[in-house]
């Protein structure tokens, strides 16, 4: 599987610790395994990993990582 990150998605990750970012990376590496859930109006699947929350986009073996943030501001435009 090919995982792309956004430009949001990389400096979201660069301001966090190495022990939340490692755990966010490897929860991004093991999908589709996880608490994955399809957003109700909008493209994008939803992986939570603890308080925070991985917006993505699944085209066959292509993983498009839009947004990462925490769990109240993921959903916010």
């Amino acid at each position: 599987m090919e995982i792309h990150y956004s430009k949001q998605a990389v400096k979201f990750l660069s301001k966090q610790n190495a022990a939340t970012r490692t755990r966010i990376i490897n929860a991004v590496a093991l999908l589709p395994a996880g608490d994955v859930k399809k957003l109700t109006g909008q493209p994008y699947y939803r992986l939570r990993v603890g308080d925070y929350r991985v917006l993505f986009l699944r085209d066959g073996t292509v993983v498009d990582v839009t947004k990462i943030d925490n769990r109240g501001q993921v959903y916010k435009n």
